[in-house]
C-alpha cells in the first residue's frame, strides 16, 4: 500500500525503504534492532502497525517507547484502525478501479462505509464486497496506487497522510 501512495507525496530523488516483519511479535522484536543499527544520517522511519483487537493508545505508545529506546524519537508511528483494510474501505473508488471491480464507488456514502474504522473486521467485510476478489498482499498492491490522498473516509489513513506530510515538511 505504500508503494503505491508514497510517489504521491515524496520528491523524485527521494527513495523509500520498507522492512517487513512476520507480525506483531516479530516487529516488537527486530524494530529496535533495525532502529539502532540505522546509521545513514537524514533517515526518516515511519512504522504501520493494525490495531487489531488491541488497545489503539497502548499499541501506539508501545511502539512510540521501542523507537525512543532504540534512539528514534522522531519516527512516526500510526495505527490502523482496526486494519489497514480501512484504509481500503475508506476510499471504495480506489478498491473498484484497483481490482478492477463496478459499483463499489457509489456504496462510500453508506452507513456502513462512511466511517470504516469502526468496522470491528475490515478485511473480512473487503472480501465480502469483493465478492472474495481482495486478497491480502495482491490487493494493497493493486488498490494502493488508486489511494486518493485527500477525501479518504478512515480516519487512520488521514492521519497517516497528515504525518506522512509533516515528517516531509520538517526535511
Amino acid at each position: 500500500m505504500l508503494k503505491g501512495i508514497l510517489p504521491k507525496l515524496l520528491p523524485s530523488d527521494m527513495v523509500p525503504r520498507f522492512m517487513v516483519f512476520k507480525g506483531k511479535s516479530d516487529l516488537e522484536k527486530r524494530l529496535p534492532v533495525y532502529l539502532r543499527n540505522w546509521k545513514i544520517p537524514c533517515i526518516k522511519f515511519v512504522v504501520i502497525r493494525d490495531q487489531d483487537s488491541a488497545d489503539c493508545q497502548e499499541v501506539k505508545s508501545k511502539l512510540l517507547e521501542l523507537c525512543r529506546n532504540a534512539g528514534k524519537q522522531e519516527t512516526l508511528v500510526r495505527v490502523a484502525c482496526h486494519e489497514l483494510e480501512s484504509f481500503y474501505l475508506g476510499d471504495l473508488s480506489a478498491v473498484e478501479n484497483g481490482l478492477g471491480l463496478k459499483g463499489l464507488a457509489r456504496k462510500q456514502n453508506s452507513r456502513k462505509f462512511r466511517d470504516p474504522d469502526h468496522l470491528a473486521n475490515p478485511a473480512q467485510e473487503l472480501k465480502r464486497l469483493t465478492r472474495e476478489k481482495y486478497q491480502k498482499v495482491s490487493g494493497s498492491r493493486a488498490i494502493g496506487p488508486h489511494l486518493m490522498l485527500e477525501g479518504n473516509r478512515s480516519k487512520s489513513f488521514r492521519a497517516l497522510i497528515s504525518g506522512l506530510k509533516r515528517l516531509l515538511e520538517n526535511e
